[in-house]
């Protein structure tokens, strides 16, 4: 044989290693959605949920549930076919179509986490049939919006008492470390995620520079900070706040980086400055 043939082959063989690797590390997610479909087929809401990721739960009653697979006709489900299956840490997508027991096709997106040793349901996201407006009305019906979307994370904050308040809620857990010298109670507070990839001790160092500046960090609760926007989460799921406090002569600025852990939002990344 050639050696010309021997190397494509040679390449051949690595592509369907790392597609069997895909679709073997990817199974587990499969298996979810299969068993969420199955149960929504058998119209079975009690059994659907337990698919679903704590944070979708929390927000989400049976009804709602529902309502919501009936709209889409994801409860005619026959079968699925999965074009683009994707993971990065405990997070994964799969990205296909649905078979209805009539013989049409919808495109279907699902986003997942991993609760322990199970991937669960994060957003189930389906796209609108039917013509699309660019300026359709925030509460357009299904129909007429760009596309429909269930999930553990929208409305994105307001579970929470909204934008302002995690805001206010993270600042005080930092400016408590910060009154200390010691930021031990901040990283508590924060990710689980932060928390694995950080020490009490390195946070110290990060943030020596403004806890040893002499600055009184704790007045800061008795200011409402002043927000850029009300939040925009990106395609990883991050919330990003910004903004700042009204402080004089100085105003402190910040910026908030937050991921969705069970029904909470928690800090994955901080900023404060004072300019």
């Amino acid at each position: 044989m050639k050696t010309w043939v021997k190397v494509v082959l040679g390449v051949v063989a690595v592509i369907g290693v790392a597609i069997g690797g895909v679709f073997y590390l990817t199974a587990g997610m499969v298996d979810t959605a299969d068993g969420f479909f199955t149960a929504v087929r058998q119209d079975d809401m009690t059994k659907a949920r337990t698919y679903l990721a704590e944070g979708f739960k929390a927000r989400t009653d049976e009804q709602a549930l529902k309502a919501f697979l009936d709209q889409s006709a994801l409860t005619r489900f026959k079968a699925t076919s999965w074009s683009n299956r994707q993971m990065s840490g405990g997070r994964g997508e799969l990205e296909g179509t649905i078979t209805t027991d009539t013989g049409g096709t919808l495109p279907i997106k699902l986003t997942f986490v991993k609760e322990g040793d199970t991937w669960k349901i994060f957003e189930l996201g389906k796209p609108a049939a039917g013509l699309q407006t660019a300026n359709a009305a925030p509460n357009a019906p299904p129909e007429q919006a760009a596309a429909v979307n269930f999930s553990a994370s929208s409305p994105p904050v307001q579970e929470q008492g909204g934008a302002l308040a995690l805001v206010k809620q993270s600042m005080h857990d930092f400016t408590v470390s910060a009154e200390k010298k010691s930021m031990e109670h901040f990283r508590d507070s924060v990710s689980k995620l932060w928390r694995e990839q950080v020490t009490s001790v390195q946070l110290d160092e990060a943030f020596k520079p403004l806890t040893e500046s002499g600055a009184d960090w704790t007045v800061l609760d008795g200011f409402d900070p002043i927000l850029s926007s009300d939040g925009t989460i990106d395609k990883d799921g991050v919330l990003l706040l910004t903004g700042y406090y009204p402080t004089k002569p100085s105003q402190v600025y910040f910026e908030q980086r937050l991921i969705r852990e069970g029904d909470a939002w928690k800090l994955i990344g901080f900023k404060v400055e004072a300019k």
